[in-house]
């Protein structure tokens, strides 16, 4: 958190842009494709998603986001006139609290704030994502974008935490698949 703190706005938007290159190039959507991606909280210097979202809008990729309802994050399908508010935790989502009932993404992107080297990630503490993934089907690949490359081992790894497939970063693309 201490080191995307130092990002400027500028290198916040060239490195999401760099991330959005490696994944498009690397994983090469196709059309009818469902995405999974996060909209970032922005004074948290999240990935920007928008360039993922707009991509997919605009080459026929389905694209879902996440809506907290209650204690459990659902899947809403978004198009181009998705109407958005801010919750109470100040994070952008639809209007619409209609759970999709997808479960066989192809693509899940989550926010994270650190990965490891063997895929295990860092949230914000909630486990959201880690109910999440415990529903969605094993072929879905799951992702995570993030600035930095990992460099140290999360020591408090729990049973029930679910690692990442792969990893994207402004400079490499890293599959932790051979590690499971």
């Amino acid at each position: 958190m201490e080191k995307r703190k130092t990002l400027s706005k500028d290198e916040v938007l060239l490195f999401s842009n760099d991330i959005f290159k490696k994944f498009q190039a690397y994983f090469q959507l196709k059309p009818r494709d469902k995405v999974h991606l996060f909209i970032p909280i922005d004074k948290f210097k999240e990935v920007k998603t928008e360039f993922f979202i707009d991509y997919c809008l605009q080459n026929a990729i389905r694209v879902f986001v996440p809506k907290v309802v209650g204690e459990h994050l659902i899947s809403v399908e978004i198009f181009e006139n998705t109407a958005f508010e801010t919750n109470h935790w100040g994070i952008s989502e639809p209007v619409s609290s209609v759970d999709s009932g997808v479960l066989d993404f192809d693509y899940v992107l989550t926010p994270l704030l650190y990965c490891d080297s063997a895929g295990n990630r860092v949230g914000y503490g909630k486990g959201f994502y880690d109910a999440f993934f415990e529903n969605i089907s094993s072929t879905s690949k799951k992702i995570g974008v993030n600035y930095f490359n990992p460099e140290d081992m999360i020591d408090d790894v729990r049973e029930e935490d679910i690692p990442l497939d792969y990893l994207v970063t402004p400079t490499e693309v890293l599959s932790f698949l051979g590690l499971k």
